[in-house]
């Protein structure tokens, strides 16, 4: 069993976050703390001037709520939502807060990604912990 999950959980429509979940609660077991997280990529520079002004504000706050409602239903669950980009933030987060395993769900790639979506990929390459992929 592991003691420190981290589950990356994104909300397009192709990843199977519920499967993750349950996915974490097996390898978590009744002690193991399980963290969800979320990571909201910058818009650009040139981008952001087009965006609503309460954008980012409201939609980090219904991001934060949706994962603390998800997070209700683990022994030992938390939420976290950060920014930066994606792979790389998972695999820093994983590193600082001591994480033993991580848990992603990965979309059906094309041929461009060939096995993996690309942040799973990031992740399995760079991470320093155990790395479950879901599909």
């Amino acid at each position: 069993m592991y003691k420190n999950i981290l589950v990356p959980i994104s909300f397009d429509e192709d990843r199977d976050a519920a499967g993750a979940i349950d996915v974490a609660r097996t390898l978590a077991g009744k002690e193991g703390k399980i963290t969800l997280i979320h990571v909201m990529e910058d818009i650009p520079g040139y981008a952001i001037t087009y965006v609503p002004e309460n954008y980012l504000v409201e939609s980090r706050q219904a991001i934060e709520a949706e994962l603390r409602e998800m997070a209700e239903g683990l022994e030992n669950g938390a939420s976290e939502v950060i920014t930066g980009h994606s792979g790389r933030t998972i695999v820093d987060h994983a590193e600082k807060e001591g994480v033993d395993c991580i848990v992603i769900a990965s979309h059906r790639p094309g041929m461009s990604n060939l096995l993996l979506g690309s942040t799973a990929t990031q992740v399995v390459r760079h991470a320093n912990c155990a790395v479950h992929v879901i599909r």
